[in-house]
């Protein structure tokens, strides 16, 4: 590692020391006070250790008789000195340990923050495994000096008291001093340099082993299913590897440094013994001093690696700090306004889109985005239901994630009742508009709790309509603690026709306004989800009576049916509308599209006109779920 790039290491690494003493200023003080009152003993210690054997031990062995005044005198001091590094010890260790894991906790909560505020075209840039080493080790990684520093800040005090000390005592004994500490803080300099690209490449294939992991337990199923687990192995453990032999090459160069850090010290303290008995010999210095600066270089030693320590981790802080200031750096995030849609007088929303336009942003800088949306523009009126159909890749989920601001257009507006969505509070956001995904998920906690989301207002009879409303009342009440009972992580004890159904019923809890459905009801059956969506369109979301305005991505030709009016997209542009009769004699495109919809739905029904009876393999206890 070169000069340069060691000492910008060093630079960064204090800054980032810097920002958590301006943070916790405090905190920090209690901890340096302590560090100090401890490096103040030390000193102290020391040359009451030479006065007892100076004063009190040599003068008792030579006159054969102990002046029990004196030692007690002596035992009272040592006692009051080792009291007080005491204090000073739990005070440095407090304040540091309390330090460290309140700046931890604050990044932790910042970087989390961050994420929910960054848009989607943010997180899709990047893997869910390096956003878990971000809020977890990096955070940890930023804030480890911590620890230590307090006790290097004391040290330092320490050191430059011992000096002065030394050269109080005799010149030749402090020139002993004066040598060996600046060789000590050179070798941690070298010490940081040569770890700094070895910390920093540690800390950057944590991140990958951990979103490595995370890839293949979240594709489990898909792992599982293609027989690919010797590969996904295979893949992890090249990975570890790579950062076991990371972590070795640290252990080994601290192998390597750590006993040239012990040994120094005691070198010091041999030259300092055979100088001092030279000058003891010229009676240039008294036993009790002799005794005094031994002892101090003796018990300089460990205090004095303090500093190592802070350098040494220097390298792995700046690493952590950098991926952490990646996160909290990123721009992107959505300004919301604050205008408030006022629900005081019920009734469903209307949704308009005026040529839309938007595109993705590229993974890369240097990558060109690419285009989804092209001026598309419709109506989802008061109270009706508007279905949107088209092929693969039309824009059909993107112009749901508008609808519910995700995401913001590249041009044209997106309103409700007239509003610019950008112009709402995120309150007022939530509680008019609710999205049910294509995907369902369902959080590791009871069927209540994933339906009421903690949301004031929402109590059991609330919970019950919205699982009445979304077909879900019947499968909840059979289970074994009802509103109760743990769904598991991502809801793995249900189907995925009940998981649907539970998002659903989550978002009706809420009475929203607007309702928009990507595909949201795709794993139940077609005449669970023609009851579900007739009972949508004919319920009152807030008392009122007034209804619930519906936008739903659909692909049933019963689904579509359905609707007040039918919106086909093809290529990111509305192609046509009006109503499915409507649709179907004249739009070719649409009579393809629902045609291959309704042909593919029958290839997958017709297989259910006779199954072989399940076999059931009692001896090996293992049961099949029949209907899920």
């Amino acid at each position: 590692m070169s000069s340069k790039t060691s000492t910008e290491v060093l630079a960064r690494g204090l800054r980032v020391l810097g920002r958590a003493i301006r943070e916790q200023p405090r905190i920090f003080a209690v901890a340096v006070t302590g560090s100090v009152l401890f490096g103040a003993m030390v000193i102290g210690s020391a040359y009451v250790v030479g006065a007892v054997v100076g004063d009190v031990v040599v003068p008792s062995v030579a006159s054969g008789s102990v002046e029990v005044g004196v030692l007690a005198l002596a035992a009272v001091a040592l006692f009051g000195i080792s009291l007080l590094r005491v204090v000073g010890i739990f005070g440095r260790r407090l304040g540091a340990g309390y330090m460290q894991y309140r700046l931890q906790a604050a990044y932790r909560r910042r970087v989390t923050r961050r994420y929910l505020d960054l848009p989607l075209s943010w997180h899709q840039r990047h893997a869910t495994g390096t956003l878990l080493s971000n809020a977890n080790s990096d955070v940890e990684a930023a804030w480890y000096p911590i620890a230590p520093l307090p006790f290097a800040v004391g040290t330092l005090v320490m050191v430059v008291g011992a000096v002065g000390a030394l050269f109080v005592t005799d010149w030749a004994l402090a020139l002993v001093g004066v040598a060996v500490f600046p060789a000590l803080f050179t070798l941690n300099v070298v010490y940081s340099r040569r770890m700094a690209p070895r910390q920093a490449r540690a800390q950057r294939l944590r991140a990958e082993v951990s979103g490595i992991a995370h890839e293949s337990f979240d594709g489990a199923l898909v792992v599982k299913t293609m027989g690919r687990e010797a590969e996904e192995t295979r893949r992890f453990a090249a990975r570890a590897g790579e950062l076991r032999d990371a972590l070795i090459s640290v252990g080994r160069l601290r192998g390597l440094f750590d006993p040239l850090l012990e040994t120094l010290p005691s070198l010091g303290t041999l030259a300092v013994l055979v100088v001092g008995a030279i000058r003891l010999n010229q009676q240039a210095i008294t036993v009790a001093e002799l005794v005094s600066v031994a002892f101090l270089f003796t018990v300089l030693a460990v205090p004095v690696r303090a500093i190592g320590w802070v350098l040494a981790e220097l390298p792995r802080s700046v690493a952590g700090w950098d991926r952490v200031r990646q996160v909290l750096d990123a721009t992107g995030e959505m300004a919301y306004g604050d205008q408030v849609l006022d629900r005081a007088g019920g009734g469903a929303a209307t949704l308009a889109f005026a040529d839309v336009s938007f595109h993705y942003e590229p993974a890369e800088a240097h990558l060109p985005g690419t285009q989804v949306l092209g001026e598309v523009t419709f109506t989802v009126p008061a109270g009706r239901t508007v279905a949107l159909v088209g092929p693969t890749g039309s824009g059909k989920s993107t112009i749901t994630a508008l609808a519910v601001r995700l995401v913001d257009p590249d041009s044209g507006t997106v309103t409700l009742d007239g509003v610019d969505l950008r112009r709402l509070t995120a309150a007022s956001l939530a509680d008019t508009i609710a999205l049910v995904a294509q995907v369902p998920f369902v959080f590791d906690d009871t069927v209540r709790a994933n339906i009421t989301l903690d949301r004031p207002g929402i109590g059991d009879d609330d919970v019950w309509a919205a699982l009445r409303l979304a077909e879900a009342d019947g499968f909840v009440a059979a289970l074994p603690d009802g509103l109760d009972t743990m769904v598991g992580e991502r809801g793995t004890s249900l189907s995925g026709g009940q998981r649907q159904r539970l998002t659903l019923a989550r978002a009706l809890a809420g009475r929203p306004r607007l309702l928009v459905l990507d595909d949201a009801t795709s794993a139940v059956d077609p005449r669970v989800e023609a009851a579900i969506l007739a009972g949508l369109r004919s319920a009152p979301a807030d008392g009122t009576g007034a209804g619930t305005s519906i936008l739903v991505v659909a692909y049933r030709r019963a689904t579509i049916a359905l609707a007040d009016e039918v919106i086909y997209v093809e290529q990111g542009r509305v192609v046509a509308r009006g109503t499915h009769t409507e649709l179907l004699a004249t739009v070719p495109g649409y009579v393809d599209l629902v045609t291959a919809y309704e042909q593919a739905e029958n290839d997958r029904e017709e297989p259910r006109t006779y199954q072989d009876p399940p076999v059931v393999p009692v001896a090996t206890g293992l049961e099949v779920e029949l209907d899920r």
